[in-house]
């Protein structure tokens, strides 16, 4: 398993082994004691598949209190992902890291509580799967405005699809820090 550190080094881009021969391929998606050697000690305890057309784009979406660590993955298709930090006293505060996962490479992404996530679908359809270290709690979440303009992330879509939540997401700079997840260094 090859591990690399993001522009935020917390968030992780993880590339299981896959070993594949004419009948197709077989992947470990979540080896405990591998991911531990990483850092990723947090159980799992929720796991969620989305399914979603191209165009789409989900978040950016946090919980706190209750933040959720998510190792994402893409099992169809493929997403342009967004982990943004949004921790209160970080030295990266609304530092942002991307990706392109797709169903043709193997790898996974690891997004720590306190870190605002998104994704926008760029094939014709995708199935992505998530697995959160705590259980989704509605009445703890926020949103993040997709296009805030102080973060400035390249998404590769001008005019996404957007749930009503979505579209009506705050600016990071007008959440009430007191909402927002802690630094804990």
């Amino acid at each position: 398993m090859k591990v690399t550190p993001q522009t935020n080094p917390e968030v992780l881009l993880i590339e299981p082994k896959r070993f594949g021969d004419h009948r197709g391929y077989f992947q470990e998606t979540f080896h405990a004691e591998r991911y531990a050697e990483h850092g990723i000690r947090l159980p799992f305890v929720q796991d969620n598949l989305s399914r979603s057309v191209n165009g789409i784009l989900r978040g950016l979406h946090l919980q706190n209190p209750q933040p959720q660590g998510k190792l994402v993955y893409v099992l169809e298709g493929a997403v342009y992902d967004v982990a943004v930090d949004v921790r209160v006293g970080s030295p990266r505060f609304g530092v942002w890291s991307a990706v392109m996962l797709t169903a043709a490479d193997p790898c996974q992404l690891w997004v720590p509580p306190g870190f605002a996530h998104g994704f926008c679908v760029t094939s014709d359809t995708a199935l992505f799967a998530y697995k959160c270290t705590d259980l989704y709690a509605p009445k703890n979440e926020l949103s993040v405005l997709w296009n805030d303009p102080d973060l400035k992330i390249p998404w590769p879509v001008a005019a996404p699809h957007l749930s009503a939540k979505d579209q009506s997401g705050s600016r990071l700079r007008e959440i009430d820090p007191a909402r927002l997840p802690k630094y804990e260094g």
